[in-house]
């Protein structure tokens, strides 16, 4: 079987069906080119890992020797690493490209019995699971002379995220929350952000690296809800299954613990009191999903187009987080 039609949860009006050619519309698809999200998704932490990095003054010596505080501008000019945030930006495109492609050589069989994702190229023919690991190999040597720029800790830390990926398709099978290891993978660019910048990893990182560890189980047991009915019928696990009607009270403690956990960190980290002002409106946007999460009138069906949309907004949530960020090189301006 072969489709060029949009796959279900893709926009209907996405670039690759509109624009690229035939041909490479099934590479695209298996890359989720058409499906950009999850790109956001894994970019995003690690562009929060740069901003959380130099989220600190910056002072310049004056002619009589005397120091002033830099202003937002030059700081953003001059401090903050816009090459790495670029490298990041294509390696997320290039690592979630590889990602999913090894994930759907794996699921290949189970992916042909769910009716969001048979049309996915490999159970639908239109590549075959060798070309899939080519394709997946292709993006990772690619990504691997980016990472080789970014210093040795970094490179350790992206070495070890492999085994991440790798062993990320086979927790579905192993264990009710593979959301939990997503969380641990897709968020490890935080890591290696703070890590490229300073050369180290303190605990505040650490800190602010787990709450977004809850922040991804939270959206990504929202995303688990469009399957739940398939998941069971062919024996896939997930956080959705596993909190059942206790969804919205699991994903509540999750959002909760990623606002604590963040917030834990940047008063470690010393942030003025901009960031937590941001940091409350990421917090509201967590809790507008959570009151718009309700399953149908019996209560036991969840609309899988509600899900996806709630899921995707969360791409709102951590840009908020990201500039929230940038926002502490306000403080010492505002203060004046």
């Amino acid at each position: 079987m072969t489709t060029h039609a949009p796959l279900p949860d893709a926009a209907r009006l996405n670039w690759v069906d509109r624009y690229a050619p035939r041909a490479l519309q099934p590479w695209l698809k298996l890359g989720r080119l058409d499906r950009p999200i999850g790109i956001w998704l894994l970019f995003l932490p690690g562009a929060m890992g740069l901003a959380f990095a130099i989220a600190h003054p910056f002072f310049a010596n004056n002619l009589d020797g005397t120091a002033r505080l830099l202003p937002p501008h030059e700081v953003l000019r001059y401090h903050f690493p816009w090459v790495k945030l670029l490298l990041f930006a294509i390696g997320s495109v290039l690592m979630r490209a590889a990602g999913c492609a090894f994930n759907d050589f794996v699921d290949r069989d189970f992916d042909a019995k769910v009716e969001r994702t048979r049309g996915r190229p490999i159970p639908s023919g239109q590549i075959s699971p060798k070309q899939a690991l080519a394709f997946a190999a292709g993006c990772s040597l690619i990504s691997f002379l980016i990472l080789i720029q970014l210093g040795w800790l970094t490179i350790a830390l992206g070495a070890g995220s492999l085994l991440l990926v790798a062993a990320y398709p086979f927790m579905k099978r192993i264990t009710w929350w593979p959301q939990a290891w997503l969380g641990l993978t897709f968020n490890w660019g935080f890591l290696m952000g703070f890590a490229t910048v300073t050369g180290t990893l303190t605990l505040p990182a650490l800190l602010f690296y787990a709450g977004l560890i809850f922040w991804t189980l939270g959206y990504d047991t929202i995303y688990a809800l469009q399957d739940i009915e398939d998941d069971a019928m062919i024996g896939v696990k997930s956080s959705a299954r596993a909190l059942g009607k206790h969804t919205i009270t699991g994903v509540s403690l999750f959002y909760g613990a990623a606002s604590v956990l963040t917030g834990v960190a940047a008063y470690l980290a010393g942030l003025p009191q901009l960031f937590f002002v941001g940091l409350l409106l990421v917090t509201t946007h967590l809790f507008m999903q959570l009151v718009r999460l309700r399953p149908d009138s019996s209560g036991e069906r969840w609309e899988p187009a509600l899900a996806l949309r709630l899921f995707k907004s969360n791409r709102t949530t951590g840009l908020i987080w990201f500039f929230s960020l940038l926002a502490v090189h306000f403080t010492g301006f505002l203060n004046t």
